[in-house]
């Protein structure tokens, strides 16, 4: 992680604890809470690895799109205005992860990664870098191969990046705020809350990043009238430290750790029971 990034890192982390102290969502909740060093492993350690592996993804990408796309259609895409090159990445990103990220609630094997990050039991923006490497690169690869297959250029990419970070940044802060009309086109933080509560009515919905309408527009969008999700986290044994979680994906399963796909069934036997998971057929 180079100074600059550093530097980045301290201003968000001092913007975002003001912001989580002024409006707080649990105002109970510490700064240092629960699972706070095992989050810090991963901004460092899981994000060198995430670094170096999107050189690697970059690097094929860009070998592929010589290979594959005719100049003039490179040409043509960089000589689009910054605006619209922004716009071209904002939406085939958006729809790479809504899909992927809804993949990996319903693919086995997909979610023991994905449960890493759904592990967490307070939201807070730290919350967000506990990401497995494995699956952060997935989505990543996935989010900016038409970008830079077709040739977008570095500006707009970087203005995707920088947004992309901060709002996801904000989607998973402590902080009691909602965008009003808006949230039914952008993700606010009450908006992505509903995805991480870790109850029943809400599962395996809001699977967008920045455009909430795509939950809209595939049938899979929740946001209450009011009001935040009791409880976050799962059920799947998960462990809580770093090394545990970079373990867990390729760890053998545990009778609970099965799928929270759309294609499973769940059984409450109280609101302080364990909840049995019983697979369905794949439709």
């Amino acid at each position: 992680m180079s100074m600059i990034d550093l530097i980045l890192l301290a201003g968000c982390a001092v913007g975002f604890v003001l912001l989580e102290r002024l409006v707080a969502l649990k105002r109970g909740q510490k700064v240092l809470r629960g699972g706070w060093l095992t989050d810090i492993l991963h901004i460092f350690v899981g994000g060198a690895v995430i670094r170096m592996g999107m050189i690697a993804i970059a690097v094929v990408l860009s070998v592929l799109a010589f290979r594959l796309v005719p100049a003039p259609v490179a040409d043509a895409v960089r000589a689009q205005p910054v605006w619209a090159q922004y716009l071209a990445v904002l939406i085939t990103a958006e729809l790479g992860i809504y899909w992927t990220h809804r993949m990996a609630h319903a693919v086995p094997v997909l979610w023991r990664f994905h449960a890493v990050h759904h592990s967490s039991r307070e939201l807070d923006w730290m919350s967000s870098h506990r990401e497995h490497p494995v699956e952060q690169l997935m989505f990543s690869g996935v989010a900016l191969a038409p970008a830079i297959v077709f040739g977008i250029e570095p500006l707009p990419l970087l203005i995707y990046g920088v947004t992309y970070h901060v709002h996801a940044l904000l989607l998973h802060a402590n902080v009691r705020l909602d965008f009003g009309p808006l949230a039914q086109v952008i993700g606010s933080p009450r908006f992505h809350h509903w995805h991480h509560a870790d109850q029943r009515e809400a599962y395996d919905m809001n699977f967008a990043a920045q455009l909430s309408i795509l939950d809209r527009l595939f049938g899979t969008f929740r946001l209450p009238e009011a009001g935040h999700p009791e409880r976050y986290g799962v059920s799947d044994p998960v462990p809580d430290g770093f090394i545990g979680q970079l373990a867990y994906p390729i760890s053998p399963p545990s009778p609970s750790g099965l799928n929270r796909g759309p294609d499973v069934v769940r059984i409450d036997a109280g609101a302080d029971a364990p909840r049995a998971r019983i697979a369905c057929p794949p439709r």
